[in-house]
Formats: C-alpha cells, sequence, structure tokens
C-alpha cells in the first residue's frame, strides 16, 4: 500500500481538512490530489524522483505530499521559514528532480544558490510570489502545476522510499533519513493498536505541530487522514488565535509539543475553548511535570507523554488507554522491540539507566549519504537517549548521550552551531550548549572566544548566525570570553560551561 492511499475508502462528503480556504472534504481532497499526480507525471516525475516541497501547514502541503508519493516519487519537506543558505545545503544533498513552494518557501527559495536549483526540472511556486532563480522553462504557477486529467495512484512496494526529512546527525550536519510506505503505515498500525479509541473519524484534529516534522507529519497528518478524521491545519501557534481555532472547529484531539501546552497553562483558556476536548498528547521534548499536572487540574484532561525519533517513523512508546504517569513516556508500541543498554553493553536492570535500543518494522531504511548509521547488524537502532524502566514497563528518560539540545521539539547539535558561529572572522573558537527554557525546553547559548584584537558585539554575532541558521537553531544568547576553557585534549569542557 501507498501513504498515499490513506485518504481512499472514506465518505466522499466527509471534511478532511480545515484551512485557510475553508472545508476540504475526502472527494475533493482525492480530486485535487489527482489534478497534481497529473501535473507531476507531465513535469517528467517518476518513480523515485525526489521533489522538495516547501510550505507551511495549508491545504498546499497536504496536497502536495499526497501526490508527491502517490507517483512513487520521494517527498522531502523542508522548513518553510529556513534561510536560503539552509535550503540550499538541504536541495543539494537531496538532488532533487523539482521543488513545490508555498508563499512563504518561495521567498526562501529566491535566495538559494542558483547553481544549486540549476538542475531542478521545475519549481512551483505561488503567483505572486518570489520566483527561484531556475531556467525560464522550469518555473510553473502551481495553479498550471495542478492540471488534468486527473492520474490515478502508481502503487508502489512497501519497502520503497516514500519520505526524506533532515535531522542533524551527530557530526551537525543534516542528515536525510530515509521512511518508507511501509515504516510509515506499519507506525499507523503501532499506534492504533497502543489505543484503538485514540483517532475516531468523527474526531477533529488540530495540526499546529509543523508537518515537515516528523511527529506533525506521521502522527498528525499520517494518522487523522487514514482513520477518516478532520484536520485543523494551523499555520503558526499563536496561544490565543489557535484556541479559537480550537473552540470554533469543536477539536477533540491536539497533538502538540510543550510550548504549546506551557503557553496554554500560563494563559489559561477559558472552558469552552476545550470543552470538546478528548485526547491531550505531547512528544517531541520533555513535558514539564508542572505543566501537565496544572493542565488537567484546570481542564479535566490528562496530558499523554509519548517518545519517538525520526529514524523511527517516529513513535516508540505511548502511555496505555486512560493511563498517563507524569514524566513517564509510556510502554512500547505493539510489535517494537525496546532494551535500555548499559555501558557494558548488558541489559540494564529495572531502575537502571541504559541507552535506549528499538528494533521492529518502523525503523527506518538509513540517511541518503554514506556516513555511520545508528543502526547495528543486528537491526537495533541505537537511539542515543538515556532512561530507565520501572517494575510496570514504563519508560522514563532521563538523559541524552552528547551534547544534543532539543528546541520546541526539534534537534540541534551543537556542532552544526559552532561551525557557522567560527564562521565569523571576529570569532577563533566557540562552544555550544543548551540550557533550560520554561517556554522551548531548552535554549541555545553560544560561548565564543573572539580573534586576539578583534572587536565584536552579541547582536553582530546573533545576526549572522540568523542569517545562516533556523530560528530554532539560532542561539538565543551569545557570551563572550576573554579565553575558553581548554581540557586536557584542548577541548573545551561543556560541563565547565553549563555550570558558569
Amino acid at each position: 500500500m501507498s501513504f498515499a492511499g490513506i485518504i481512499d475508502g472514506h465518505p466522499p462528503e466527509s471534511v478532511a481538512l480545515i484551512g485557510r480556504t475553508g472545508a476540504t472534504t475526502y472527494g475533493e481532497l482525492s480530486d485535487q490530489v489527482g489534478l497534481l499526480r497529473s501535473g507531476l507525471i507531465e513535469r517528467g516525475i517518476q518513480p523515485g524522483d525526489r521533489v522538495a516541497l516547501i510550505a507551511a501547514n495549508n491545504e498546499l502541503f497536504v496536497t502536495a505530499l499526497l501526490a508527491i508519493v502517490g507517483v512513487g516519487a520521494v517527498a522531502a519537506p523542508l522548513n518553510p521559514t529556513s534561510p536560503p543558505a539552509e535550503l540550499g545545503r538541504e536541495l543539494h544533498v537531496l538532488r532533487a528532480s523539482g521543488v513545490i513552494a508555498g508563499p512563504a518557501g518561495a521567498r526562501s527559495l529566491a535566495g538559494v544558490d542558483p547553481e544549486v536549483l540549476a538542475e531542478l526540472r521545475f519549481a512551483a511556486v505561488a503567483e505572486g510570489t518570489a520566483l527561484p532563480k531556475v531556467a525560464p522553462h522550469a518555473l510553473v504557477s502551481l495553479v498550471e502545476l495542478a492540471q488534468g486529467p486527473a492520474r490515478p495512484l502508481v502503487e508502489v512496494a512497501e519497502d520503497e522510499p516514500a519520505i526524506i526529512l533532515f535531522t542533524s546527525g551527530t557530526s551537525g550536519v543534516p542528515r536525510g533519513a530515509v521512511l518508507t510506505h511501509g515504516q510509515l503505515l506499519v507506525n499507523h498500525e503501532q499506534v492504533l493498536s497502543a489505543d484503538p479509541d485514540g483517532l475516531l473519524p468523527d474526531d477533529v484534529v488540530l495540526a499546529v505541530l509543523p508537518l515537515f516534522h516528523v511527529f506533525g507529519l506521521n502522527v498528525v497528518l499520517g494518522l487523522t487522514l487514514r482513520s477518516g478524521a478532520t484536520l485543523v491545519l494551523d499555520e503558526r501557534f499563536d496561544p490565543q488565535r489557535t484556541l479559537d481555532l480550537v473552540e470554533r472547529h469543536r477539536v477533540t484531539v491536539v497533538a502538540a509539543g510543550p510550548p504549546v501546552w506551557n503557553a496554554w497553562v500560563e494563559r489559561p483558556a477559558p472552558d469552552a475553548a476545550l470543552a470538546g476536548l478528548r485526547r491531550a498528547l505531547s512528544g517531541a521534548a520533555a513535558l514539564p511535570r508542572s505543566t501537565a499536572e496544572r493542565f488537567e487540574e484546570t481542564h479535566g484532561v490528562a496530558i499523554r507523554e509519548g517518545y519517538g525519533l525520526t529514524e523511527a517513523a517516529p513513535v516508540v512508546s505511548m502511555p496505555p488507554p486512560g493511563e498517563a504517569r507524569s514524566g513517564s513516556v509510556g510502554r512500547p508500541v505493539p510489535g517494537l522491540e525496546l532494551r535500555l543498554v548499559d555501558d557494558e553493553g548488558h541489559d540494564a536492570l529495572i531502575d537502571d539507566p541504559g541507552e535506549v535500543w528499538v528494533r521492529g518494522p518502523n525503523v527506518f531504511a538509513g540517511y541518503l549519504d554514506e556516513g555511520p548509521t545508528p543502526v547495528d547488524d543486528d537491526g537495533w537502532l541505537h537511539t542515543g537517549d538515556i532512561a530507565v524502566v520501572d517494575e510496570d514497563g514504563w519508560l522514563w528518560l532521563v538523559d541524552r548521550l552528547g551534547d544534543l539540545i532539543i528546541v520546541s521539539g526539534f534537534n540541534v547539535y551543537p556542532a552544526e552551531v559552532e561551525n557557522v558561529v567560527r564562521s565569523h572572522p571576529a570569532v577563533s573558537a566557540v562552544a555550544v550548549v543548551g540550557e533550560p527554557d520554561d517556554r522551548t525546553g531548552e535554549r541555545i547559548v553560544a560561548h565564543v572566544e573572539c580573534v586576539a584584537g578583534a572587536l565584536v558585539e552579541e547582536d553582530e554575532l546573533l545576526s549572522f548566525a540568523a542569517e545562516r541558521l533556523p530560528s530554532f537553531k539560532c542561539p538565543a544568547r551569545v557570551d563572550l570570553h576573554e579565553t575558553l576553557p581548554a581540557g586536557a585534549t584542548g577541548k573545551t569542557p561543556k560541563r565547565m560551561l553549563r555550570e558558569t
């Protein structure tokens, strides 16, 4: 079964999407996807080709995603707010045959190096938006691209690639993780097996998580459409405006990262706004216990916290129906093996910490590049997360291997930020660490040692980084040092910086 088939088999009159343009039924969505499939085929897109998708949480994203994978091509959703340099790096790695961009994505795409765009067969953008510097024959409007006659779904094998999502590797360089049709779809089955009533056809689900993030893409978008429920698309989270959407459309399920729940407990919502909520789910980063407790006290709904990662498509664990233990990420989903492995390579005992290893049909197919893989020869994915398991089989995350920073649910490896800041001519050394933040979970702090005699201010370095990195990867603060501390190997011990 193709991932694109998730919209098939539902009543055509049922509402699939609610967005800026109003409501779209499953019948209308199927027709729109079929027209766009035709346009992609006319542009020469074939099974296995890669097509970048750069759009916010809107109807274009959903239609384009389903059309791309529906012709057997591979969709690569990218962050529409990324600066041109970041988009250029990702497009270079992808070797994309085409790109579909909404208004926000087109603005960033217009600044990408023309050499990177030279190999595109087409670039489809909304009329009236910034135009990328591609060959004239390659430029097409989204209206022109979606021309009939509609083409049927192209059937593909379950082990064929469907989606490529960029996630930061331990080297600090974003790597394209490849997820197949089967891996994405089996994770739906695992989640629905763990909670059969978690999503029902009459549910209305809020899509405020970015759809280019694996949680938003496969848990929110994928599961909602596969279940025949309604997806309410929210392009940008604003505490009050988003609550108004929830109340207006009688949302019953919200899956979001901690920043959403934190904002809603800081600005208590009126009872009417969340009166219909029956499922509240959190993931992508640790949820503060105080937030979970305050939300349940106010609204009578427990926030159920789960755990996953891009390389697992993404869900690894979640609480059983009707249960939630504050601070725990639940139990492994059915069909997935999980081990906690200690420093000596042995299985950790109950209540003893160990690295989370997972194995199952949802574990990803690998990265685009030929660098090291976290999957060993026996099929175990080494997650880099440290956890303990209690006597009831509940999982509790306690730490992470390495220096990974999680900002609003997004992985940020310090090396990537350090590479950018270090490229400033006034910087001789830099060490990036994370520190707690009530709103985003963690924030990024860059400790900088300057070239002798150079004069540079914090604001200049912050602006320099903002021009080259997505906002969630940018330092929130720069601390200037006359000399950074050095350990025995000459490398700055980041523990010392966190303690300052």
